[in-house]
């Protein structure tokens, strides 16, 4: 007997192709199994959605494909699975093809039986994990820690685990997911981070405490062969703990009973090319679908929470559980500002900040100093006529590298040496406008070259950002050199502000956070306020120096509000006040966004496009209450010559929203003009517009 099989193929939705195409097979398939289907005159990998022995309806069947194979060593992918790759190609208005496909690993989808055979082999089966297993030493919980974790194990909702930095927020993932793998020794775990450079040490104590053989990892970092054997390892439920980057959560984890997000509120979470989803939304859906088969629990772990997530546990919708005091009663640092106004013209580090430095040296502690911005300086300036480093190929400038003399271009890559004289004047005497990490490191070393830590030799000092540290080996070997107290002062951007536990680190410097504070990006104020509070947490981790804890600021603007929250160490407040403002301005999480962006030659073809589409939708969107604005350049408006442009839609309510964008799909892919656009693509929840 003929079947006819529903099968999802990698096609994006301007293809014109069905979501699911139809091929015949002898034999019925289960949802979820992997095939080999022809596409055209090519084999490409899909998978089976659906199966009907009837002939469907309006099918010409003499032309119908058959299957041209079937990879039967592997379980078909969890129907849980699937309903998120379904949820997610709907929401974030990508195919669902597109997006089930780009979810796995690249090197299963070129495979054949015997291939995938030979890589199974290579999987050495364990056994479920014992309850008796040996956990090694465990600290001592706190009563919020042990009441956290009771809340973890009985909620039916989704956790907001609250609590500052060195709360222990960590040692409640572990024992949580101790208590889950007790209940049911076969039970999976995913743990997301937001970044790679996080992974390592959090692999360090899932594996201690669990043991390696239950644990792996998932980022791009991987090798695609290693990537393919820890992918096998979870869809066959041979990995009890995954942890991973925003990719793992597409993971295949058929016994799915816990997720944890720590940093819930990183942007790293949100995708920028593709389906642009948000890992951490996804969390929560694949924590919901999974109840149907057996209980899952997702906990959001933060200090500093997305106002998202704070408002909807302010709602109700999401259980907040809050630890609110540091282990061991280490204290908070205190906040120390400076008022660069009272410093002389052209000061790098404030006289105060640096005596404060020395102090904390010659008592073998650490400092850490943070400046988000790498290289020397962000722009090369000539004062006689006004030139600027400006990028040939995009519209930003070029920033200053004193290490190796260039200019470097940090959208499109574009690097050339600097010029000895402005290209424009031929005046000789151009300078640096504005500070980098590699500028304060170099402040540094010649500010502190007289001073001698109590071993007598000359401060170290660090720089810890993108170009000193370009993959994670160099990451690794910087961060160990921190450990093991090889650096006295280190300098670098948002990398060193992240999850680390320096034990030693007593003084946590901020250069210069005020350009954050009136930028155009109505969600700047929130990120600046999560950095410095994770920034400062760095600091007085260990109990025996946690009174010497202090966060430094140096600031143009020392009364804004936003200091004195964070001096208070009050994120409730300044949650309050923040959304308060974002209700009377109508911004998420009060409304809803979605940006549809365009690329192409020129502002006046990308805009045009996208007022052609908007035009289109105009009468639906006002019977929706859906604003739509006019299409404007982005931030950032030519990249790699390429102009870019986007059109803003706001809504009141996210059905609303999707039933327009649906609209708005088929109007871009059938407007005369989308032959003369490079590409487009559709943001659903933009962070930023």
């Amino acid at each position: 007997m003929t079947t006819w099989l529903g099968v999802w193929v990698n096609v994006p939705n301007y293809s014109g192709l069905s979501n699911v195409l139809t091929y015949s097979h002898p034999e019925p398939l289960v949802p979820g199994t992997l095939v080999r289907v022809p596409i055209g005159q090519r084999l490409a990998t899909g998978i089976v959605v659906e199966t009907q022995t009837a002939v469907p309806e309006h099918l010409d069947t003499g032309h119908l494909k058959s299957i041209a194979g079937v990879l039967s060593g592997l379980p078909p992918l969890p129907a849980d699975w699937l309903n998120l790759a379904r949820f997610t190609a709907r929401y974030y208005q990508r195919a669902e093809g597109e997006v089930a496909l780009n979810a796995l690993p690249a090197s299963l989808k070129g495979l054949d039986d015997r291939q995938l055979a030979r890589r199974l082999k290579k999987i050495v089966p364990i056994d479920a994990w014992s309850a008796q297993a040996d956990l090694g030493p465990q600290p001592h919980l706190t009563q919020e820690q042990v009441a956290a974790v009771e809340a973890i194990q009985n909620s039916t909702q989704p956790i907001l685990l609250f609590g500052p930095t060195g709360s222990g927020k960590t040692e409640v993932y572990l024992r949580a997911a101790q208590a889950c793998l007790i209940a049911d020794p076969t039970a999976q775990i995913l743990v997301l981070v937001p970044e790679i450079n996080l992974t390592p040490q959090l692999i360090r104590q899932f594996e201690a405490r669990f043991g390696a053989q239950h644990v792996c990892a998932m980022h791009s970092g991987l090798t695609p062969a290693l990537r393919l054997h820890h992918w096998l390892r979870a869809h066959l439920g041979h990995c009890r703990i995954l942890l991973g980057t925003r990719m793992a959560i597409f993971a295949s984890l058929p016994q799915l009973q816990l997720i944890i997000v720590d940093e819930e509120h990183d942007a790293s979470y949100k995708s920028q090319e593709g389906a642009r989803f948000s890992a951490r939304d996804l969390a929560v859906f694949r924590a919901h679908q999974s109840k149907r088969l057996h209980p899952c629990t997702v906990v959001l772990g933060s200090a500093t929470p997305s106002l998202e997530t704070w408002n909807a546990a302010l709602l109700g919708r999401y259980q907040k559980v809050a630890l609110t005091q540091r282990i061991g009663g280490a204290s908070l640092p205190r906040l120390r500002m400076v008022d660069m106004q009272r410093q002389h013209k052209g000061t790098v580090i404030a006289a105060p900040l640096l005596e404060a430095i020395q102090q904390r040296a010659l008592k073998g502690e650490q400092s850490l100093l943070l400046l988000n911005r790498r290289g020397f300086a962000p722009v090369l300036s000539c004062g006689s006529c006004g030139w600027k480093s400006q990028c040939p190929n995009c519209s930003v400038f070029q920033v200053f590298h004193k290490r190796d003399r260039t200019l470097r271009c940090h959208h499109c890559g574009f690097v050339q040496r600097v010029p000895h004289a402005c290209p424009d004047c031929g005046e000789v005497d151009i300078e640096p406008i504005g500070k980098g990490t590699e500028q304060v490191q170099e402040h540094l070393v010649h500010a502190l070259e007289s001073c001698l830590t109590p071993s007598g030799h000359p401060l170290r000092v660090g720089r810890l950002d993108a170009d000193t540290a370009p993959n994670a080996q160099a990451l690794e070997t910087q961060l160990a050199a921190m450990h093991a107290g090889e650096v006295d002062v280190l300098v670098g951007t948002q990398m060193i502000a992240k999850g680390h536990d320096f034990r030693r680190i007593t003084l946590v410097a901020a250069i210069n956070p005020d350009g954050a504070l009136y930028a155009s990006d109505f969600r700047a104020p929130e990120r600046l306020f999560a950095l410095l509070m994770q920034a400062g947490g760095r600091a007085g981790r260990d109990r025996e120096l946690s009174r010497h804890g202090e966060m430094w600021i140096q600031t143009w603007i020392p009364e804004h509000p936003l200091f004195e929250a964070l001096a208070n160490h009050d994120f409730a407040g300044f949650a309050q006040r923040q959304l308060q403002e974002r209700e009377s301005a109508q911004l998420p999480p009060f409304v809803h966004h979605a940006l549809v962006r365009a690329e192409a030659k020129t502002q006046e073809i990308a805009q045009g496009f996208l007022n052609d589409a908007a035009q289109a939708v105009a009468t639906e969107a006002i019977a929706l209450g859906i604003t739509s604005y006019p299409a404007i350049p982005m931030t950032t408006a030519r990249v790699a010559n390429v102009e870019r442009a986007q059109w803003l839609l706001e809504a009141p309510a996210r059905p609303a929203l999707l039933q327009l964008l649906a609209q708005v799909q088929f109007a871009l892919q059938t407007s005369a003009s989308r032959r003369r656009i490079n590409r487009w693509a559709i943001d659903v929840d933009p962070l930023s517009i």
